[in-house]
């Protein structure tokens, strides 16, 4: 069974994170610009919440609020939801259909080592059946 490491090995560690006090319009700059579907949420060293698209069009647009006047504290998704590295892709994909989420952060020790998106899991999976039906497909053709 697949764990949340195998897909962090090929992913990489690499997280964005922002202030709580910055703006909103910040936060959406630095994520389209990466290219990625969320932020966490700092205040200082410690990580507090996440901000997602999600957020931004939910809590800011339909609001009537504007990204330059908005701070990410204000509409960050908090407390946060994440995983280990130990955590199985399975878990990983209940928490995420179950909590309604697409991004999870991986905490080792108190420290943010990673995030995961449903994407990534869908990913693996996908990956994971490829091998299976090649490796089946062989054994049944006695490896031809």
């Amino acid at each position: 069974m697949g764990r949340v490491s195998e897909i962090l090995r090929k992913k990489g560690t690499d997280v964005l994170k922002i202030e709580a006090a910055a703006t909103v319009f910040d936060a959406i700059k630095r994520i389209v610009e990466l290219n990625v579907g969320s932020i966490l949420v700092t205040e200082g060293d410690q990580v507090v919440g996440i901000m997602t698209e999600r957020d931004y069009l939910r809590k800011v647009a339909v609001h009537g609020r504007t990204s330059h006047d908005t701070t990410v504290g204000e509409i960050m998704s908090s407390p946060l939801v994440y995983v280990t590295p130990q955590t199985t892709i399975d878990e990983s994909m209940a928490i995420m259909t179950d909590r309604r989420i697409r991004h999870l952060p991986v905490v080792e020790d108190d420290d943010v080592v990673g995030i995961i998106s449903i994407g990534d899991v869908v990913k693996f999976q996908s990956n994971e059946q490829s091998f299976q039906i090649k490796y089946l497909t062989e054994y049944i053709s006695g490896g031809r």
